[in-house]
């Protein structure tokens, strides 16, 4: 199956695909438009023929949820209305820490990395889906 992951930031939403293999996933782009993101969403969904959604879930490091959480459950249900497609929601805790991280020695300045950080949490979530998944079957 093809996933796409959401990162979905106040600012910036992260969005990263996997390969139909399900082994690799990788930062695709990155949405700064909040009036158009379900509509570029799902413009994403159809031309990379995805055949499944996944949403960080950020949640606080008690297992709480905060009002970015709220916003995220919000976003799944609005795609769950407009896309005939599973909508997963994966815990993100961390997730932006290693993105960050991954950046830190690229040769890149500030700007560009904080342009570029949601995709590389989005990717993030993604591989921790698709492992899980793996685990999950064995």
């Amino acid at each position: 199956m093809k996933y796409l992951a959401i990162d979905y930031g106040t600012k910036r939403t992260g969005l990263a695909l996997c390969d139909r293999d399900e082994t690799i996933a990788s930062p695709f782009a990155v949405i700064e438009d909040k009036a158009n993101l379900i509509e570029k969403i799902i413009q994403t969904v159809k031309e990379q023929s995805v055949d499944a959604v996944i949403i960080g879930l950020p949640l606080n490091m008690d297992d709480t949820e905060g009002p970015q959480a709220k916003a995220v459950r919000k976003l799944a249900e609005k795609l769950k209305n407009v896309l005939d497609l599973p909508i997963y929601l994966q815990d993100e805790r961390l997730s932006s820490f290693y993105a960050e991280d991954k950046l830190l020695n690229a040769e890149l300045t500030e700007k560009k990395k904080r342009k570029i950080v949601n995709s590389v949490a989005a990717a993030e979530i993604l591989q921790t889906f698709l492992e899980n998944k793996k685990r999950q079957r064995k």
